[in-house]
Order: structure tokens, then C-alpha cells, then sequence
């Protein structure tokens, strides 16, 4: 799992137009953002400045597998950015977040029903843990940060219900196979 777990579709889905698709058009993207800077796009790509300036000028038109990648990535994360701040504000104050997992969890002994095990897990969390798990995505966190953040929004909305149900427990939350977190 990585750092942009929290981008990807969920993000795709606050955009109010479509990001750039072809090569081109990515290319022109960042080069505006960067202010017209060829190497500071190319530093960010791992590419020449030289590669950039024919991306720009459309001699070259399919970018290898690793570069198209880059591209994405880098528009999608330069792209909206007024539309993904107001989105995060009304994430942390009143909407929270949604998260879907398939993890190991467990917070009882073996043999009862609290005991660890795989679950599928569907919660909606609160918005002061949605703006903490924004805010450290944000200030460049570790995954080892983020998965933590998660693990304890989670832990509040599911199995100590928010300050009820099992209070003070703690919750075992590894071996994650999949998580989503939408918006």
C-alpha cells in the first residue's frame, strides 16, 4: 500500500472536468503549472528536459509504459487543486470519510466472537479522523502513518462506536488486502 492510497478514484470523482489524456495535453499541463519550466517537469518525470520539449511540440506522441504512468500520475495530482482543497475542508468538518477494507482485525481472546480474524469492514468516519488522515497525507506521511490513522478511524467507528460499545480497547488491524477511501 502506498502513500496516494487516499488519491485514485476517489479524487477522479471530485474532478468537475476530465484531466488531460493524451501525452500532449499532460505535457502542456505541467509545463503550465511549472510556469513554462522544461526542467522542472523533467526532474518531477525522470526524463530529459529534451524529452519534454518534444512531448510539447508533438514529435513524440506515445510515451514508454513507465512515463505514461508519470504523466498520469503528475496531472492527476496538479489537476484541480481549488476543487480538491474546498472537497478536504468539507471532508474534515462535516462530511467524513467512507472506508472499505478487507483486513485482519481482532481486540478479544481466542474462542469468542471479538476474537481476531479476516472481516470486511464498511464505516463511515468521523470528520476530526478524516481531517487528521488528510492532513498527514498531505504533510507527506509515511504509509506506516497513514495505515496507522486509518487502523485508529476505523477502530473508533466500528468496534468502539465513537466513544461507546468497547471503549478504551484496543484493536489488532493487519494483513490488509484491500482498502478504499472515498469521499
Amino acid at each position: 500500500m502506498t502513500a496516494a492510497y487516499l488519491s485514485g478514484q476517489a479524487e477522479r470523482s471530485l474532478f468537475t472536468r476530465p484531466a488531460p489524456k493524451s501525452a500532449r495535453a499532460q505535457m502542456k499541463f505541467l509545463l503550465t503549472r511549472a510556469k513554462g519550466s522544461t526542467a522542472a517537469v523533467a526532474e518531477r518525470l525522470g526524463v530529459s528536459r529534451r524529452t519534454v520539449e518534444r512531448y510539447r511540440s508533438g514529435a513524440i506522441k506515445r510515451p514508454q509504459k513507465r512515463l505514461q504512468a508519470a504523466l498520469v500520475e503528475e496531472t492527476e495530482a496538479q489537476w484541480q487543486p481549488q476543487v480538491r482543497a474546498q472537497a478536504r475542508q468539507r471532508v474534515a468538518t462535516a462530511g467524513g470519510l467512507v472506508i472499505s477494507c478487507r483486513a485482519y482485525f481482532g481486540f478479544g481472546p481466542e474462542g469468542s466472537s471479538d476474537a481476531g480474524r479476516v472481516r470486511d469492514i464498511m464505516t463511515a468516519v468521523s470528520p476530526a479522523h478524516a481531517d487528521l488522515i488528510l492532513s498527514a497525507r498531505e504533510t507527506g506521511a509515511t504509509d506506516d502513518e497513514l495505515h496507522g490513522l486509518v487502523a485508529e478511524a476505523i477502530a473508533d467507528a466500528y468496534f468502539r462506536k465513537e466513544g461507546g460499545g468497547s471503549v478504551g480497547v484496543h484493536v489488532e488491524f493487519k494483513d490488509v488486502d484491500r482498502l478504499d477511501i472515498s469521499f
